[in-house]
């Protein structure tokens, strides 16, 4: 028999969906067990209860990010899986939701309204407008087959790979300011990781046109922090809509909340809903007891 512990807020909503599918040779406990091999749950509530779980063999995630279970310092010795496949539409909707609010003018609109006064000025459009896309894996790629229904141009920059046929133009190492120019809107779905601290610098953000838009939604660490505040105060870019960075809460005395032309979110861009990743996990404790590869495994040199 397997025993499963299941760590997260949402532990007995998770509970009942994996009960439900009347899986075999599972037993679901409620407190860390030494014999226990299998985890499912958050990274932060996984990391502090690895010590108590010493045959551990493997720990599905309910996020995409790991993080907390990637400091060299702790255990690597079973299966780590994380949650894909979920979040593309959700980062979609959250990323052109923005995306449609500036081409429409909506604010303008509601401060109009507001203000009781006509105002006709003209609204743009998403057709015919070029997205670079930082990060092409699975959400990248919902991002792209979503900006060509808009009919835009879409350019992607990734490590190496190039396997989504919605970008029409791909670039990879030293060509990241290529990349950059002309962008009209781009955005980060880049993971943590050591290559992809502070990415986005002055340099990146020089090479923008000053109506470009940059919208974060991987991982804080991508963007050098300094360099986004001076860009916004000195109007070299339009506006930036962040949802993710370095220090999450963001403390209360950071440049950001007085930062002009910045939106914060506040990592919700996508939720992990536990109807998605119930599914992500029994699609993987099937092909465990099959003793067949797991999907989703984080490679934890590379951390994802």
């Amino acid at each position: 028999m397997n025993k499963l512990l299941i760590l997260a807020e949402d532990a007995d909503e998770y509970r009942a969906l994996i009960q439900k599918e009347n899986l075999p040779d599972l037993e679901l406990i409620s407190q860390p067990e030494a014999d226990c091999e299998i985890v499912f749950g958050t990274p932060k509530l996984i990391q502090r209860n690895l010590s108590a779980l010493p045959n551990l063999k493997w720990a599905q995630s309910t996020w995409a990010g790991v993080e907390p279970l990637l400091d060299p310092t702790l255990r690597r010795d079973y299966i780590l899986t994380n949650a894909r496949g979920v979040f593309g539409g959700l980062m979609s909707e959250f990323v052109f939701g923005h995306l449609l609010y500036h081409e429409k003018k909506i604010g303008i609109h509601l401060q109009a309204q507001k203000e009781k006064r006509w105002d006709h000025a003209d609204i743009g459009m998403l057709r015919g407008k070029t997205i670079g896309l930082l990060g092409v894996g699975s959400i990248g790629a919902h991002l792209a087959q979503t900006a060509k229904h808009f009919g835009m141009t879409v350019r992607g920059y990734t490590k190496s790979s190039e396997t989504s046929a919605r970008v029409d133009n791909y670039y990879h190492g030293s060509d990241l300011i290529e990349f950059a120019r002309g962008l009209d809107y781009l955005v980060c779905v880049l993971p943590r990781t050591k290559d992809t601290n502070k990415l986005i610098n002055a340099d990146v953000l020089n090479a923008l046109p000053s109506h470009a838009i940059f919208i974060n939604v991987g991982r804080g660490n991508a963007v050098d922090e300094s360099a986004l505040v001076d860009s916004l105060a000195r109007g070299k870019i339009a506006a930036a809509v962040l949802d993710v960075f370095e220090q999450e809460p963001l403390p209360a005395d950071h440049p950001f909340w007085m930062t002009p032309n910045l939106q914060i979110t506040f990592h919700t861009s996508a939720l992990s809903y536990p109807e998605d990743i119930a599914k992500i996990f029994v699609e993987n404790y099937r092909l465990f007891i099959a003793d067949k590869p797991l999907a989703h495994r984080v490679d934890f040199e590379r951390g994802y």
